[in-house]
């Protein structure tokens, strides 16, 4: 799993990044109420806005932290927006994207260093 500075977090495997934030993040937005998640098939590039997170204390972009086309989105968070808050860095993940620049990843933190940056 590689983190962003502004805490998002992708998990990769064959080329398809699983995308989310992370559980400082979710910490720090409250509760989750609301999530707009990207169109299947559109193409993000790294930084762009990719979801839009509403909390009970305020709204929050959520950026795309590797390039590539959009292949699936996590349809429960649109019924169950709280999986964000209680499994960010699993089942509330918010989109799968096919990667188109992999060589991004070695941009990105691991979790050793995103701890680090928090502290």
């Amino acid at each position: 799993m590689k983190y962003t500075e502004t805490h998002e977090w992708v998990d990769v495997e064959n080329s398809i990044g699983i995308v989310g934030i992370s559980d400082y993040a979710q910490k720090e937005l409250g509760d989750i109420v609301y999530v707009e998640l990207p169109e299947v098939g559109a193409t993000l590039s790294t930084g762009d806005e990719a979801v839009v997170l509403e909390s009970t204390k305020a709204a929050a972009d959520v950026y795309s932290p590797v390039s590539g086309q959009i292949i699936e989105i996590n349809e429960e968070l649109s019924t169950a927006s709280e999986l964000i808050n209680e499994s960010p860095e699993d089942e509330g993940w918010l989109f799968k994207i096919k990667l188109s620049h992999p060589e991004e990843l070695e941009e990105l933190m691991d979790a050793k260093a995103y701890k680090e940056q928090l502290s």
